[in-house]
């Protein structure tokens, strides 16, 4: 993991608190509107979506293991020309030949 363990209380404890706050019994009886057409349980679902990924984003930043980041800067040796194929036939030699001459 990375150094910063603070970092990965944080993330614990974001989560913990999203996981909490996703039992909304309190909308379940409002019929409220937001924007004039979206329930407000609906509503509250969509920002708690929206605190979920900006929390998972904080997670890659904050609590993601060195081992997985170094491997995704691992850059692979170029690919070099591949050699001629066995199976180039007679003619296409000597098409070949004749356009060196």
């Amino acid at each position: 993991m990375r150094k910063n363990s603070s970092g990965m209380m944080v993330i614990s404890g974001l989560v913990v608190l999203l996981l909490v706050l996703h039992q909304d019994n309190w909308l379940w009886d409002d019929d409220s509107l937001v924007f004039g057409f979206m329930p407000i349980g609906l509503f509250y679902h969509v920002c708690l979506s929206m605190a979920a990924a900006a929390t998972w984003f904080l997670a890659t930043l904050i609590a993601w293991p060195e081992e997985l980041a170094a491997e995704d800067y691992h850059v692979s040796p170029p690919r070099t020309a591949s050699p001629p194929k066995a199976s180039q036939t007679a003619a296409d030699s000597k098409h070949d030949q004749g356009a060196a001459q």
